[in-house]
């Protein structure tokens, strides 16, 4: 993990996410059998969704490493969420290595030249995916600090009258 966040710094794996995000977005949308993009299937709006909240966490972790502040119960929220989203992706990856491996099982079918370049970088996209996703929660656990509310309070000026 050291040679990995060596390679990729903070700044770097927010930059990669929003590229990966970006790119799977496009894909989400892309039939990897028919070789054709269909906009009007409401199942391909999911990945999107899913990919608007792990950009605000990505956000929200580069306003809080960049202004040096401590972390808050939204930002909690925030990653919580992104654990469930990452589930989805972990989804994703597995799904497209089914359909990968399904390439054989259609051989008497015109399935199009684009099947497995596509998919393989639609394969490598998901598992670069889930590598920034944990980077990004292991830097925000370095660099922005854990989730200890207990003594949140005590660092709060009250004014008593």
């Amino acid at each position: 993990m050291n040679s990995i966040k060596g390679l990729l710094t903070w700044k770097r794996t927010l930059i990669v996410s929003i590229i990966v995000l970006f790119l799977l977005n496009i894909f989400s949308f892309y039939g990897l059998y028919t070789n054709k993009f269909y906009f009007f299937k409401i199942d391909n709006y999911i990945f999107p969704v899913l990919s608007i909240i792990h950009i605000l966490f990505l956000y929200v972790l580069w306003f809080k490493i960049s202004e040096k502040e401590l972390s808050d119960p939204p930002m909690r929220t925030l990653e919580y969420v992104l654990y469930i989203i990452s589930l989805v992706y972990l989804y994703k990856l597995v799904e497209t290595m089914i359909v990968l491996s399904s390439y054989s099982d259609f051989e008497n079918h015109l399935i199009p030249s684009t099947f497995l370049p596509i998919g393989y970088i639609m394969l490598t996209l998901y598992a670069v995916l889930l590598l920034v996703t944990l980077l990004a929660v292991v830097y925000r656990k370095e660099m922005v600090g854990t989730y200890i509310f207990d003594d949140m309070n005590q660092h709060v000026d009250h004014y008593n009258n």
